[in-house]
């Protein structure tokens, strides 16, 4: 009996370690098996803050196992049985990295922000574990060097090249700052995104009756709920948000506000306040380039662009350049047509940023 006590706390110990203890039992996480709904729809209506981290535990358990049995498989290296089965080992983390991104993107909160910068991490350092392991590298490279007898098609010659770019063949000292080298990374690209956001969410603009002129009715009426709901009753509100800043730009009359606004929006993260990115940008690039001299190339776009048709950063210029070429004497019209309309109105202003969306209206 007491064997078997023994034996029943340390499965309740070892899953409250993996699935983490909650109310709600694991078996009911809509993330630990195939979506029931049509089309594989997430079930958002269904979905709760406690089920994110057990599913991100239980995914990277799925995934462990299942890259390991491709190192341990005694069957020769295949397309299928190493390239299809790593792309294939993560049905569990797949599903919960869908939504919570997304979510994260669209309606985060402070719980799923503090989620994530638990989740960022462990996610970084669980790719790097397998995509820097020997013992599966020595499977991927076998399936490169025999690629010829596999009749691949071009998704799967893809797949196979992007597989093949791992690190795996760096020294132990290498990998290991790889590895921390990525994490930092993510760390760092969690925090600024969380910056943007904030400025986003802080900034509010309250203007009065008389400052709506030229906006829609439909605006004016909603700009009144937000800044009621903020206690400013009488007044309207406007934020950084598209909904909002884009009728704003586009259709006030008021050309302070309007330069407000959009100076607002392009130096968030800029103000030298608990949200400034100016010191975590500098050290991604830093770390960026660190990481791309690790695995060979002499710059962090060149790294990047390896994997994709136009190969090098030359050739990214060169398009851009040639592109310019055409796009800027479009643009000075375009900016010429404005200012004329600007003239007309007899105050005498140069066309700047914040009247571009108006007067663009207004042409049109």
């Amino acid at each position: 009996v007491a064997k078997t006590m023994k034996k029943t706390l340390l499965t309740l110990m070892i899953g409250c370690m993996m699935y983490g203890c909650s109310s709600t039992p694991t078996e009911k996480n809509p993330f630990l098996t195939e979506f029931d709904t049509p089309h594989g729809v997430p079930p958002f209506d269904a979905l709760k803050v406690e089920y994110y981290k057990p599913a991100f535990t239980a995914g990277f358990d799925e995934q462990n196992k299942r890259i390991e049995a491709i190192i341990n498989s005694s069957e020769e290296p295949t397309f299928d049985n190493v390239i299809a089965a790593l792309d294939n080992s993560s049905p569990i983390l797949d599903r919960v990295s869908g939504v919570f991104f997304n979510l994260t993107s669209a309606e985060t909160n402070d719980d799923l922000k503090a989620i994530a910068s638990e989740v960022l991490p462990l996610l970084t350092e669980n790719s790097d574990n397998i995509y820097l392991n020997e013992g599966l590298f020595k499977k991927v490279d076998y399936v490169y060097q025999n690629k010829a007898k596999y009749n691949l098609t071009t998704e799967q010659t893809r797949l196979l090249d992007k597989t093949l770019r791992s690190g795996a063949k760096l020294n132990p000292t290498q990998k290991e700052r790889l590895k921390a080298i990525n994490i930092q990374l993510s760390s760092l690209g969690l925090q600024f995104g969380n910056n943007i956001l904030n400025e986003d969410n802080t900034y509010k603009l309250f203007i009065t009756k008389e400052q709506t002129a030229g906006l829609p009715s439909s605006f004016v009426e909603s700009a009144a709920e937000d800044a009621k709901k903020e206690g400013k009753e009488g007044m309207y509100m406007v934020t950084l948000h598209n909904s909002s800043r884009l009728p704003f730009l586009q259709y006030a009359d008021n050309r302070e506000l309007r330069k407000e606004l959009f100076t607002a929006y392009i130096n968030r993260g800029n103000n030298d306040n608990d949200n400034n990115n100016k010191e975590i940008i500098s050290e991604v690039v830093k770390l960026r380039l660190e990481k791309a001299k690790l695995l060979g190339f002499d710059s962090y776009a060149n790294f990047v662009l390896d994997q994709n048709m136009a190969k090098d950063s030359k050739t990214v210029m060169d398009f851009l350049n040639n592109l310019w070429g055409y796009a800027l004497p479009n643009a000075k019209k375009e900016a010429k047509e404005l200012q004329a309309l600007m003239d007309k109105e007899g105050k005498k202003e140069k066309l700047e940023g914040w009247d571009w969306w108006y007067y663009t209206n207004k042409l049109r």
